[in-house]
Parts: C-alpha cells; structure tokens; sequence
C-alpha cells in the first residue's frame, strides 16, 4: 500500500497546499477535497499508468487477464507463471510487485494472488472505455452508459448531466464548423461520425425521458437534463443541414470535360498524395511570363493633360445633381427585425421552474445584449400583454421580474454592475 500510504501523507501532511495560493487551504476548494477523498482510487490509476508505455500496457494486461477469470478469481504463484508464460519471468515479478505493493492486488494467507476493490474498479473503467467502435466517440459512449447506470440506480447528479451537455455542444459546434467550412471531406466525416454516434443520441433521449417522468427530480438536475434534451434536438436536425451543404457543393462541383471526372474526383486523388509527390507534380508544369513594363512617352502625357484641362470634363465633374429617378419593384419584401435574442430569452425563461437570478438571465454577449434582455424581462407581467407578436409572447409568460435597490457587482460580458433581483413564477 505504498502509494495510497503517500498519497495520504501528501494530504495530511499539507504538500497539496503548495499547490493553492496564499491563505487557502484544501477545505476552502471542495472540487479538490473531493479528489482528495477518493484517494485510494486515484492511486490505483497512478499506479497503473505510471511509466513509459511499454510498462502501462504490461500492467494493464496482466491486470485484464486476472480480473477476466470469474469463476476462480485467485490466482497461485505457478498459474500465473505459467498463464503468462510469454512474458519475460523477471519482468512479470515486478509487474506483479508493484501491482501487489500499489493496492491493486493482495497476496493472501492462502498464498494466492487476487484483485483488490480498487484494482477491479480500475480495470472496469478501463474495459468500459475499450468497448466502444474505433468510429464511434469514446467519450459520448461512455458517459451515456454511466448515465444509463446512475439513472437505475437513482443516483444521478447534476456533475454527470453537466459532463453529456458539455460534449453535445462541443459536438454541435464541431458539426457547426465542418458545415461553415464549405469543404465536402469535412462535411462527409462529420456526418458519418453523427451517424456512428446516433445510437448514443437516441440512448440518452431515452433516459432523459425517464428521469424527468420522477417527481424526484432536483430543479438542478431537471434544468440541465432539459438544457441536455435542446443540445440533443438541435444534433438530431444536424443531418439535414450537412445534406444541405453537400447538395450546394454538388450544385458548384465542374466536371473535367467529357472526361467523367469531377473536380471532387481530383481533390480525392491529391488528398492521396504525399507532399513530395504533389510538388513533383508541378515541376515544368509553369512557363516563365516576361515581365513588361510600361513607360508614359510625350504624346501619352499630352493626351492626358488635354483631357484633364477640356472643359467638358471640368464640367461633368462639378454636376452634382442628382440622377433621375428609377422604378422601385413594389413587391420586395421590407428587411424583417433580428429577433433571435428575444427568442432565446423566451426560451431561457421557459427553462425557469421557480425563480432565477436576474443576472444568469440577462448577461451573455456584451452590454447591449444584455441591456435588450432586461428591458425586455421588464415587460413581463405589463399592459404590452394585450399587444400580439413575438414580445407580447414573451409578457404573457407566467414570470415576474422583481427588483432590488442595490445593485451587485458583475464585471462581466462589459458589465460593471446591475440592479440585484429575480425573476419567478406568478402565482396562477
């Protein structure tokens, strides 16, 4: 157990305090205690990646093929000799040792070897990990799989919600990216890496649905599974978007003559040829232009001058009146308002259970963003209800805003302060 025994000694002893500035202390970051409290787990994986490569992915395989065993779970000295028959004897008992030394393994009295709780939880992580399709994300896969486990066994917690929203945005803007990109590779990889992913998205479609449908469920954690449902929505009407762009690219793509070879069909040849082949290619493939110069002789200069001195050309240049008036098709369509900020709000408030700080509400984009949100959060409740279109929509919401006189400091999103206050749900 000497590593779990340092990492102890590291955390009861203070070293961890190097780490925090003047004045703080481990009690005072709960993110960090919380990583301090799962010590002997953390040790395991210390343990287990610890080193050059060649020694990760010994320890690993011996690690697997013990744990692989359910039926006789303990292992003899002899059986493992024999079982790893390939591998160097001398290197396995180190492999071994410090497996057994780093509480990963025990050598019990029974003179057997077997996994520990922390060394089996490792190995269970990992195996999760090493399931998933090379073109499948590892990372989507497996937090919808942990979710899918903490959500039969009730213990969701809204860090893990947290985790799925950040990689659906982070895939969403990818998507978003390869589409704005306007190249067709780009756009055909991240449509197949959607489609190898789509059994993920409907997987955690599934298990927010039964989440929400507990009456149990924190105003945290329903928050961020409906933030979650969104981010899954706007992914779901990605496709339609890449078969968009593709057909604006096939629409512009040239074909080489009558030769059936599309310029598409080019680019695929060069993307499979290395750098040197591709300059290879233009070598002697451009001539030399000669450079020529032009010199103004005297009756260029004249010609010139007379223009510039004619008085007709005096004259138009000093009319400044104004050209004669030009037919206006009437049937052109006036310039529509952006409402997209006011639409996000709506959607914001939406997503309000009881009340909301008026600041998480409003901030977001700059100052002038910030100050149309909260005129228009003002209107909630007012005569404008009667009105109709888009804000009249937003004012007859089930919301209030309500007002302090103090204001808090922001410093944020080119925010120095602002009012304090909430917006909650009316009573109906």
């Amino acid at each position: 157990m000497a590593q779990t025994d340092s990492w102890q000694a590291a955390v009861d002893g203070g070293a961890l305090d190097d780490f925090l500035a003047a004045g703080v202390t481990l009690d005072d970051v709960p993110a960090l205690w919380s990583l301090a409290r799962a010590q002997s787990l953390i040790a395991a994986f210390i343990t287990l990646f610890r080193g050059g490569e060649e020694e990760v992915f010994i320890r690993l395989h011996v690690l697997r093929e013990m744990g692989g065993r359910a039926e006789t779970p303990r292992w003899g000295p002899d059986e493992l000799r024999r079982h790893f028959a390939y591998l160097d004897p001398i290197k396995l008992e180190t492999v071994l040792a410090r497996l057994r030394e780093n509480g990963l393994m025990v050598f019990g009295e029974d003179r057997q070897y077997q996994l520990t709780d922390a060394g089996r939880n490792a190995m269970a992580a990992v195996s999760v990990l090493l399931r998933f399709g090379e073109d499948e994300d590892a990372e989507l896969g497996f937090l919808t799989t942990q979710l899918a486990g903490m959500q039969v066994t009730g213990t969701v917690t809204p860090e893990v919600l947290q985790h799925l929203l950040a990689k659906l945005n982070a895939l969403s803007e990818s998507f978003e990216e390869a589409i704005a990109s306007g190249s067709e590779f780009r756009i055909v990889e991240a449509r197949s890496r959607l489609s190898a992913n789509m059994r993920w998205l409907d997987k955690g479609t599934g298990i927010l649905r039964s989440l929400l449908d507990v009456e149990e469920v924190t105003p945290e954690i329903g928050r961020v599974a409906h933030a979650i449902g969104l981010a899954q929505s706007k992914l779901a009407r990605v496709d339609a978007a890449f078969q968009r762009a593709l057909n604006k690219i096939e629409s512009q793509r040239v074909t080489l003559g009558e030769s059936g070879v599309s310029s598409s069909d080019v680019m695929v040849w060069l993307r499979g040829k290395s750098t040197a082949e591709i300059a290879a290619l233009a070598n002697n493939a451009l001539g030399a232009a000669p450079q020529t110069q032009f010199v103004a002789g005297g009756h260029e200069l004249l010609d010139r001058a007379e223009s510039a001195l004619s008085e007709d050309v005096q004259r138009m240049e000093a009319d400044n009146s104004l050209p004669t008036p030009q037919t206006v098709d009437q049937n052109l369509a006036p310039e529509s308002e952006d409402l997209s900020l006011l639409w996000k709000l709506t959607d914001r408030l939406i997503n309000v259970a009881e009340t909301a700080p008026a600041q998480r509400l409003v901030l977001g984009g700059g100052f002038a963003p910030a100050s149309y949100r909260l005129s228009l959060l003002s209107l909630l409740g007012g005569v404008e209800a009667q009105a109709e279109g888009p804000v009249a929509d937003l004012t007859q919401l089930p919301y209030e805003l309500v007002l302090e006189d103090h204001q808090i400091p922001v410093h944020q999103d080119e925010v120095a302060t602002m009012s304090a206050g909430v917006v909650r749900r009316r009573d109906s």
